[in-house]
């Protein structure tokens, strides 16, 4: 591998923030939903979130090369410029059903994810040639992705092995973000909505309600859009609350960024004991 991702990283921030973080991540970021995509980060910015971290997937579903559409790629990289990160989102953001599955994996791969916990259980050899592969065509485009964060935040031990041996700087899972780098992990619950019926989308207004209410003094708040979510009305109405909320006490910033502040953190508190 190629020493591009470690150089590129903002090692060290220039200076902390004093009030707490927010991120935003836009999951599911592909030419199939570039159009929803456009809409929320438009709205995301009216609710006074101008940056966010975009989950791009390099093959969703099979459906094609996200990198070989030339106007995607543009608008990815007018996006980059404008100070959003780009992430790379798993590759292909689907797991094929197997054979002799354990109950445990049959709830989780087809029920809590609906086949798409692409990296819930890969082996070592096929994650570090997926995370490789999605990186290299991300950088041929002329992104500079620095994070690796598989759906549903499902990652295995030799997923997060590969990742790291990929030189990914950082993953993140539903309850933490880890520097790969450092190998620090910082406890963090995501907010996240599941609008797939009526019953979820019910239970995710009343947990998401109680679990921002409950995050109110934590120095990080994480937030997982899905385009899905930008179709229902009382999920959307509920988000841009929050947000604005949020942004009144809070600085919205990438994960990328929100990394390189503890990094910075880290070495002035090791400038100090010296």
């Amino acid at each position: 591998m190629t020493g591009t991702a470690a150089t590129s990283f903002p090692l060290f921030a220039a200076a902390s923030q004093e009030k707490g973080a927010l991120v935003v991540s836009l999951h599911d970021v592909a030419p199939a939903t570039r159009h929803l995509s456009e809409r929320i980060i438009k709205e995301l910015a009216r609710h006074r979130v101008r940056v966010c971290s975009l989950l791009v997937v390099p093959d969703y579903h099979r459906t094609g090369a996200s990198m070989n559409d030339r106007e995607f790629v543009r608008w990815l990289r007018d996006l980059e410029a404008a100070g959003h990160e780009i992430v790379i989102h798993g590759y292909y953001h689907a797991r094929p059903r197997r054979e002799n599955e354990s109950l445990r994996a049959k709830l989780i791969t087809r029920s809590y994810t609906r086949g798409e916990g692409e990296f819930f259980d890969i082996d070592y050899d096929e994650a570090l040639t997926r995370i490789a592969r999605a990186r290299e065509e991300f950088a041929a485009a002329g992104l500079k992705p620095r994070g690796f964060i598989a759906p549903a935040w499902l990652l295995s031990r030799e997923g997060e092995r590969a990742a790291r041996d990929a030189e990914m700087e950082y993953t993140t899972r539903l309850t933490r973000v880890c520097d790969l780098r450092t190998a620090q992990e910082f406890k963090s619950r995501s907010l996240v909505y599941s609008a797939r019926n009526a019953w979820r989308r019910t239970a995710s207004l009343a947990w998401n309600g109680a679990l921002a209410r409950m995050l109110a003094n934590s120095p990080l708040i994480r937030l997982g859009v899905h385009p899905s979510d930008f179709e229902h009305g009382e999920i959307w109405q509920q988000i841009t609350t929050l947000l604005d909320q949020l942004s009144e006490t809070r600085t919205p910033m990438t994960y990328c960024d929100w990394i390189a502040e503890r990094r910075s953190e880290v070495k002035n508190q090791e400038s100090e004991s010296e």
